[in-house]
């Protein structure tokens, strides 16, 4: 049985990115302010997390 321990969600409001990250077992919520530059990096640091290099750590 899978358990969500923490969930995100970028969220953009006039031009401005935040990221909501809410801890599922406290019931606490951080947000952070997020450059544009760094949302559209997402896909690759996404991508870094999925790769065979990455996986070695884990």
């Amino acid at each position: 049985m899978e358990t969500a321990l923490y969930s995100a969600e970028l969220v953009e409001e006039d031009g401005t990115y935040k990221l909501v990250v809410t801890d599922r077992i406290r019931d606490t919520v951080q947000i952070a302010t997020v450059s544009k530059k760094a949302v559209d990096k997402l896909p690759y640091f996404l991508s870094l997390l999925n790769s065979r290099q990455f996986s070695a750590f884990r």
